[in-house]
């Protein structure tokens, strides 16, 4: 890596984080190494016979052995399964289909084009990481398109283009629970919120919008948190960017006629797009709306991928027949399959990946160390802004043991909100707290489970990237995202303001 010489403390521990992380094996090899320590530490933890109270159920969790009879079975005839289910892939390669389409038509590169040559070099930093924000209502779109593309812009105006796909990353992964709309997380959340809170009090209602106040405030903290990390520690670190031979050369000259032409026409197909999508969501019985009527669980908003499919195919087409890059079917499809070739190492790494997590689940070592952790958090006694900052640190540690925000609430919310409620405080405020934890550390846990698709983009620019470089890179925002909301809560707290509509941060007892 291009870099400049070490200038403080925490250049060189960044520095060495990167030398230890990457003189790992290969992120292959290490999540095949993960998968096996977690058959081995199941069948420990079932000699030494660890186990816990489940809070939800209050059924005893022990370890489950997987290197008993059973397991074995299970690890021989589910490996298919744990490879294909695995959500995250699905996703990714239906995704890069469409945007296959877009990208041989030259549309993305045109988009790209009237980007760079329209933005504002000093804000387009901040426009990616809030962009990447933004992005987290429409699912996992940003990992796969938002920050490959952040790389490419930033490689076009000089700048170091894994700079770019950090500061996207930082804000579709890092600012995961910051946004100024409500998203599919937030009514999931909530929901496990209430079933915790009736634990103690069978009429409290948790809505949807329990958060809504202090995520919008914390979209533009994170958004400057980004913008100023990216700037003044991840791109002097990583020093000027040389291009490979194999780096895609961009032309940034303005649009020809015909180019500006097949845009109109892209512009136009996409207006028509968006009326329809608007017929189908905004009537009360819309044809796009969920079966209870709902826009958060219909398909425009749980089918997302496959409308990003759709709509980046279609669009593709109508620029690639009009500029001529496509001229029949064979190119189209020969489109598909170069973005289906930049997938290669990544489809490797998916499979051991998809294991790991698979074991780690069947075992249920997750839950085990999530509970013994939250065990260790009641038996302080401190006052409250101390209190939610030990519960922050404790949801950002279990999160990088747990990859699932709603599958790791379901543990803690049982435990927390009904001892904050005991003690005077609301179940939104220990929602929002867990939140920000569950956030912060999203870019730095190999449980996330884009971690290896993040790792193929940087290795593109940087074919020597391993976890250690990812880890490096993404340290500065977890640390900065952590002090920056932990200040933000601690304003929230002194001045009593409500978290979102009627979610005070106090609970009085009925």
């Amino acid at each position: 890596m291009n870099g400049t010489p070490p200038k403080g403390i925490f250049e060189k521990m960044l520095n060495w984080t990167e030398r230890a992380g990457n003189a790992l094996p290969h992120p292959a090899t290490l999540f095949a190494l993960f998968a096996l320590a977690a058959i081995l530490f199941s069948a420990l933890g079932s000699f030494l016979q660890w186990e816990v109270i489940h809070p939800g159920t209050k059924e005893t969790i022990v370890p489950v052995n997987l290197l008993s009879r059973d397991g074995l079975h299970r690890i021989i005839l589910e490996m298919v399964d744990n490879y294909t289910g695995f959500a995250p892939l699905g996703i990714v390669l239906v995704a890069m289909l469409g945007i296959g389409i877009a990208e041989q038509s030259g549309l993305i590169s045109a988009i790209i084009r009237l980007l760079v040559l329209n933005t504002k070099k000093h804000l387009l930093t901040f426009i990616l990481v809030f962009t990447g924000i933004l992005s987290n209502l429409a699912s996992d779109v940003g990992y796969v398109l938002l920050i490959p593309l952040a790389g490419v812009i930033f490689m076009a105006v000089g700048r170091h283009p894994i700079a770019g796909m950090a500061a996207a990353f930082a804000g579709v992964s890092g600012g995961f629970s910051a946004n100024l709309v409500l998203g599919t997380v937030d009514p999931l959340l909530a929901g496990l919120s209430q079933e915790a809170a009736h634990i103690l009090d069978a009429s409290y209602q948790v809505n949807a919008t329990a958060n809504y106040y202090f995520m919008v405030a914390s979209t533009f903290v994170i958004a400057f948190a980004g913008t100023l990390v990216t700037e003044r520690v991840v791109e002097p670190r990583l020093g000027p960017y040389v291009q490979n031979q194999e780096d895609k050369e961009e032309n940034f000259e303005k649009l020809n006629v015909l180019e500006k032409k097949a845009l109109k026409y892209v512009l136009l197909g996409f207006t028509l797009v968006f009326s329809l999508i608007l017929i189908g969501i905004i009537p009360s019985r819309g044809f796009l709306r969920g079966d209870d009527g709902g826009i958060l669980n219909s398909p425009l908003i749980k089918g997302v991928v496959a409308m990003l499919f759709i709509v980046a195919g279609a669009l593709g087409l109508v620029y690639g027949f009009i500029t001529k890059t496509f001229k029949n079917d064979a190119d189209i499809m020969n489109g598909m399959g170069k973005s289906m070739k930049t997938l290669a190492s990544y489809l490797v790494l998916v499979f051991f990946a998809a294991q790991f997590v698979a074991y780690f689940k069947w075992s249920n070592l997750g839950i085990i160390l999530a509970v013994k952790g939250a065990d260790l958090l009641m038996s302080t006694n401190i006052g409250l802004i101390p209190l939610m900052i030990l519960f922050i640190l404790l949801s950002a540690v279990i999160n990088m043991l747990m990859g699932s925000a709603s599958a790791k609430w379901a543990i803690l919310a049982p435990i927390f909100i009904p001892m904050f409620m005991i003690m005077g405080y609301s179940p939104e405020l220990s929602q929002v707290v867990y939140r920000i934890g569950d956030s912060v550390t999203n870019v730095i846990s190999p449980m996330m489970s884009f971690y290896a698709l993040i790792i193929a983009f940087v290795q593109k620019y940087n074919p020597q990237a391993g976890i250690g470089t990812i880890i490096a890179t993404m340290l500065p925002y977890t640390i900065v995202f952590l002090i920056a909301w932990i200040l933000l809560l601690v304003v929230w707290l002194l001045t009593g303001l409500p978290l979102g509509p009627g979610a005070e941060i106090y609970y009085h007892m009925p």
